[in-house]
């Protein structure tokens, strides 16, 4: 709770954390070059200043940070789908918010694929580009699961090994599941439906403790960001970058505006302004998932989505929706082909589309998922898979914008979904004033 009309509100916060860790981190990568590492003594002992911030402190700070966010997730999505499920008293409801989610969630990574295709042979980001003074290709990616076996691992042999390896689409399906048996279990349903409304309000103080930190994890993310970032690799291939970027941009602030405009005709502007404060957290700590605790607070007490729309469609949309990654595949693979002097044809173009799309489904329990699905596009159309190792420099600035982008979608979505079944508060999504008002976490 505010103690005054002086506290800063939570967005205010981050943004004056991230501000001060690139700050801190430029001047601590500066410093270094210039003047070289200082040694500095601490009760005898002997530490380095570039080591014992950078490797020190500011690793150490965003790593308790995002674990502390990630500690959250498992049992967020678990309780919030059991919620959302068991209060859906018509069992055809639940099959229309999948099929609409999922149907959406597609069609958005599609055309985010093809768009970003179409802008990379247009301005050709890899033409001119000598594979062999830039960094060193020996990224080796790991296997990706095939599609059959994506389809048998949605259903979880242990669902509580499932819970312990952080499997989402397996704990989606069991938390789905079980949601709807409690709605077929009478007397015991309804008390297991107290029980758990109970221990998703105590989750969301949890989430309210930890989201305090977030200025102070924020900051210490991007000092460590600033400080390494390898400045010679965002320079050789700057072209790539420029085109990643804007394409990402431009899918947030005109493909989901216009999809959110012809479905529901509400006013695109209102859902951006109010979605300010998850996007600066979701760059700064590049997870949709370590997002979601504030993506969800966000859309029920913002944008006016109910709790059965937004439990269920926003943790499916953390898994599944990836438009930010197909967008960096689709660049990236025409980048890699106009590298090695390789011509795509349509059908190998086709190839891409189809595979970045569909790959998406099962993206969620696969480690570095990015890059791994990019490896797994660029074998479908016989391309270099060490080319990979071109873009591995600046991956982590361009997976942070990846991120806005994939929980702008996710929201969207939601609002989608919630308007068409009649689960939207209108009231709320149009109060300007919830637009300024204090943070959904204080």
């Amino acid at each position: 709770m505010s103690k005054g009309n002086t506290k800063l509100s939570l967005t205010t916060r981050i943004f004056i954390g991230m501000s001060a860790g690139i700050l801190i981190g430029v001047l601590l990568q500066v410093g270094n070059y210039l003047i070289g590492d200082l040694d500095f003594n601490i009760f005898s002992m002997t530490f380095s200043t570039y080591g014992f911030f950078v490797e020190g402190i500011f690793h150490a700070g965003g790593k308790i940070f995002v674990n502390a966010l990630k500690m959250l997730v498992v049992p967020l999505v678990f309780v919030s789908l059991v919620c959302g499920t068991s209060s859906l008293s018509d069992p055809s409801k639940l099959g229309r918010l999948g099929g609409k989610s999922i149907a959406l969630y597609m069609f958005t990574t599609f055309v985010a694929v093809a768009f970003a295709m179409s802008t990379a042979l247009l301005f050709k980001p890899g033409e001119g580009f000598n594979p062999g003074t830039s960094a060193s290709t020996d990224y080796v990616a790991k296997e990706s699961p095939g599609f059959v076996q994506v389809i048998i691992d949605m259903v979880p042999s242990n669902p509580i090994s499932a819970m312990a390896e952080g499997q989402m689409i397996p704990i989606i399906v069991f938390a789905i599941l079980f949601g709807i048996a409690m709605t077929y279990a009478g007397e015991a349903g309804k008390r297991l439906t107290g029980f758990f409304n109970d221990l998703n309000d105590v989750i969301m103080n949890i989430v309210n403790i930890v989201m305090n930190f977030a200025p102070y994890g924020v900051f210490c993310l991007l000092a460590k960001l600033s400080a390494t970032v390898d400045s010679s690799a965002i320079l050789a291939i700057f072209n790539y970058f420029i085109n990643v970027f804007v394409v990402l941009i431009l899918h947030a602030v005109i493909v989901y505006p216009l999809l959110l405009k012809i479905t529901t005709g509400l006013n695109p502007i209102t859902l951006l302004i109010k979605m300010r404060e998850v996007a600066m957290f979701a760059f700064s700590s590049a997870s949709s998932s370590a997002t979601l605790p504030l993506t969800m607070a966000t859309a029920r007490q913002k944008l006016g989505v109910s709790r059965s729309v937004s439990s269920f469609t926003l943790p499916l949309g953390a898994t599944i929706n990836m438009d930010g990654t197909a967008i960096m595949q689709g660049i990236a693979t025409v980048f890699i082909a106009q590298v090695y002097s390789v011509d795509l044809s349509t059908v190998d173009l086709l190839m891409v589309v189809l595979t970045a799309t569909l790959a998406s489904i099962g993206a969620a329990g696969v480690p570095g998922v990015g890059l791994i699905l990019l490896a797994l596009v660029l074998q479908q159309v016989n391309l270099p898979v060490e080319g990979i190792a071109l873009i591995i420099g600046i991956d982590r600035l361009l997976d942070m914008t990846r991120t806005v982008v994939n929980v702008t979608g996710d929201s969207t979505i939601a609002t989608i979904v919630a308007k068409t079944e009649g689960e939207l508060d209108e009231d709320i999504y149009n109060d300007k004033s919830l637009a300024s008002q204090k943070s959904v976490i204080e």
